[in-house]
């Protein structure tokens, strides 16, 4: 028994070796702190800090939109689903690794003559079925890769989960400015609509000539234009929130106007050191998906050697059943075969090949990953450096606008100046608001990239990690 409990368990005992190749991450190929200068500002030396959607989104109504989207939006739940099979094709490589044990049992009975002295025979078995030494890691290398394969999966789904909050914090924003926008076109066709009654009344009192009142039902069907546009816009706004989260909104938890919005946006502060970008999840996931080529390698290299495989069986047999257990009984045996290929026209070669010419995409396409990163959070950077400035400067113009259209328009109604004068001004104004508007929602969205671009959602990817 115990001679036979040895030649059962000693493929365990016998520890492969591996022939992939170490993974060496490359040094990233991007400066060690990001650009400064005056369309940067570089804020402070301290590494940026990891932050949840929580504590950068503030507005309890954008949160609880977040909350609802991560359990009901249907790309995340595709990404999860993804996670779930990457992480069973582990547990499935990994049991190549170990013997796989089985039993059987059987009885009969023969009556020669019909004499009723027929004879019964019973047997019970157990044993390995075809393990095959690792001796060369091949599995092991094969059960690596799926590892890191899920590991990147996982990644991926955290850029997915990144991208929805980010994405819907997004539309959240527009919709925002859209409702003020459309306020804007309201509150020109408004002032049209006035203009046109009273531009109306001095053309009955001979005063105006009939291209005055033309020329102000042009700014006024411009507005009514821009109303129709603006309502699409809102609905189509509230579409796609609905669509990210996933489910039917509530429309209170939608902002009345973008001055609703950039309060409850934080602001992030610009870290200098760019090790930073290395946990992001995409480039996680380009790392893992770089180990995972540098196992395949190693695969395909045990593939080079001869195979080896063992069986092993142990078991009771008997003529009787009252004789099973009896010492005699008891029988067992151990087998071995290796194959090893000869010749194959250099297929096995070619395919250490393949997997060396995909490692050296894996590195490349991490190394771009890295390359990508910093170039969007340095963009982000830069305009976070001078979006203050726009947005004085936005504001100042729709001040300086709306005065001009003020005196445009008394002007006019004095007598000093022709109609095109305050037709002028009051488009000025309308471009100016507008402007303006654009440039608030710019902020709001440059934080957003922000967070998105820096992988900055510590309660990403909390899910234990595949074993």
């Amino acid at each position: 028994m115990k001679r036979a409990s040895f030649l059962t368990l000693a493929p365990l005992l016998l520890a492969g070796c591996s022939l992939a190749p170490k993974t060496v991450l490359p040094t990233p190929p991007v400066p060690q702190s990001w650009p400064v200068g005056d369309a940067y500002l570089l804020q402070s030396e301290e590494a940026l800090p990891v932050l949840s959607y929580k504590t950068v989104f503030t507005d309890a109504r954008l949160q609880s939109l977040v909350d609802q989207a991560l359990v009901n939006n249907r790309d995340l739940r595709v990404a999860y689903a993804n996670l779930a099979a990457a992480r069973a094709q582990v547990r499935v490589s990994r049991a190549g690794q170990f013997p796989a044990l089985g039993a059987s049992a059987g009885a009969g009975y023969s009556d020669s003559g019909g004499t009723g002295g027929g004879s019964g025979d019973f047997s019970l078995r157990g044993g390995v079925t075809a393990f095959e030494l690792d001796l060369f890691g091949r599995l092991a290398n094969a059960t690596e890769s799926d590892r890191n394969s899920a590991l990147a999966t996982e990644a991926a789904s955290r850029t997915v989960r990144l991208g929805l909050i980010a994405d819907l914090a997004n539309a959240w924003a527009a919709y925002g400015a859209d409702r003020d926008l459309l306020k804007i076109a309201e509150d020109t066709a408004d002032n049209a609509r006035e203009s046109v009654r009273l531009t109306k009344a001095r053309l009955d009192g001979g005063v105006a000539p009939r291209t005055d009142l033309r020329q102000a039902e042009q700014i006024l069907a411009t507005a009514e234009d821009s109303i129709a546009q603006q309502k699409t816009a809102l609905a189509q706004d509230e579409n796609l929130i609905r669509l990210l989260v996933g489910a039917d909104i509530d429309r209170a938890l939608l902002p009345a106007s973008l001055s609703e919005v950039v309060p409850g946006v934080v602001a992030l502060p610009a870290g200098v050191n760019s090790q930073i970008l290395l946990r992001r999840p995409d480039v996680i996931e380009a790392e893992y998906r770089l180990r995972a080529a540098n196992a395949d390698i190693g695969v395909a290299r045990a593939r080079l050697f001869p195979t080896i495989s063992l069986t092993g069986l142990l078991g009771f047999a008997s003529d009787a059943l009252g004789s099973l257990f009896d010492g005699g009984s008891f029988n067992y045996s151990v087998g071995g075969d290796a194959t090893a290929t000869i010749f194959d026209f250099g297929g096995r070669q070619a395919g250490v090949d393949v997997t060396k010419a995909q490692r050296d995409a894996a590195l490349a396409s991490y190394e771009g990953a890295i390359q990508t990163a910093f170039r969007e959070v340095a963009d982000a950077l830069a305009v976070q450096g001078t979006i203050a400035e726009r947005v004085r400067a936005a504001d100042a113009n729709s001040s300086a606008a709306a005065d001009t259209a003020m005196l445009a328009d008394a002007r006019y109604k004095g007598g000093v100046d022709s109609f095109l004068a305050s037709l002028d001004a009051q488009r000025s104004l309308y471009s100016a608001r507008r402007s303006e508007i654009g440039t608030e929602l710019l902020l709001v969205q440059t934080r957003i990239a922000l967070f998105r671009t820096l992988g900055g959602d510590s309660s990403a990817g909390t899910e234990a990690a595949p074993r």
